[in-house]
């Protein structure tokens, strides 16, 4: 992802590359970030934050929770507003976020795709409009070194999807099925996970009925189109007067 989102800041006009960061023992370390992409930036990679960030505006971050939450610490610091891609958060660690956000403009997302957020919003359009005669099923496939499931992308869906009936994920979601399960809940949402070889990311939400399907799915070929979505992102939010938390709905103006 790193190497995406660097190469849609340097073909940004609007954007200045600042800092790199990676992980510490990473190859990358002390060579350009440009390196990979054939490109001369001035910009080191380093896995040292403070360095990282000196100068910077935004962070963008796609690591993990522990990773996330230790970098708001130095962003509150140094005044650098966050757009945050990582997913596998609990509730106490989205709570966190949440009171960092009380004193700086924070986006955070479990994804940045634009034809994602699109989808997010035909999927409420779609729920409203079938009603409690058609059973959900979120399908998701991922590359086989995801470690979280299902996806934060999925989780997401899953929730525009409760709201729009009216009911919670928490009180209708079912994530797994095995053995003896006896017939499907009304009402209820279903999840199925795949993870395997170098799936990007696929999601498909089926609207069963009876006597039709109806299916709404976002398929990517390529991190790009992430990429592009986060400089969306970077761009909101650096020109945000207001703190809180914003989520790419907000970003593109369909909230």
């Amino acid at each position: 992802m790193g190497r995406q989102l660097i190469q849609a800041v340097l073909e940004d006009p609007a954007c200045t590359l600042s800092g790199a960061l990676d992980a510490p023992g990473s190859a990358a370390l002390g060579t350009d970030a440009g390196l990979a992409l054939g490109q001369i930036t001035g910009v080191t990679v380093t896995d040292q934050l403070r360095d990282g960030l000196k100068g910077a505006q935004v962070l963008i971050d796609f690591t993990r929770p522990e990773g996330t939450l230790a970098h708001l610490a130095l962003c509150r610091e140094l005044g650098v507003r966050p757009v945050i891609g990582t997913t596998g958060f609990s509730p106490a660690q989205r709570l966190e976020v949440a009171v960092f956000a009380q004193h700086t403009p924070t986006v955070l997302a479990a994804n940045m795709s634009v034809g994602v957020n699109v989808m997010l919003r035909l999927l409420e359009q779609a729920a409203k409009a079938l009603g409690d005669g058609y059973d959900i099923e979120v399908i998701e496939a991922h590359h086989r070194h995801k470690v979280d499931a299902p996806s934060g992308t999925a989780l997401a869906m899953g929730e525009v999807l409760a709201k729009a009936r009216g009911v919670s994920l928490d009180s209708r979601g079912v994530f797994s099925r095995h053995g003896h399960t006896g017939e499907r809940r009304a009402g209820s949402i279903g999840f199925a996970t795949v993870r395997g070889g170098d799936v990007i990311g696929e999601h498909t939400v089926m609207f069963a009925g009876t006597g039709e399907r109806i299916e709404i799915a976002h398929k990517s070929s390529s991190r790009a189109n992430y990429a592009e979505g986060a400089l969306r992102a970077a761009r909101f939010i650096a020109a945000c007067n207001q703190p809180g938390v914003y989520d790419m709905q907000a970003v593109l103006g369909l909230a």
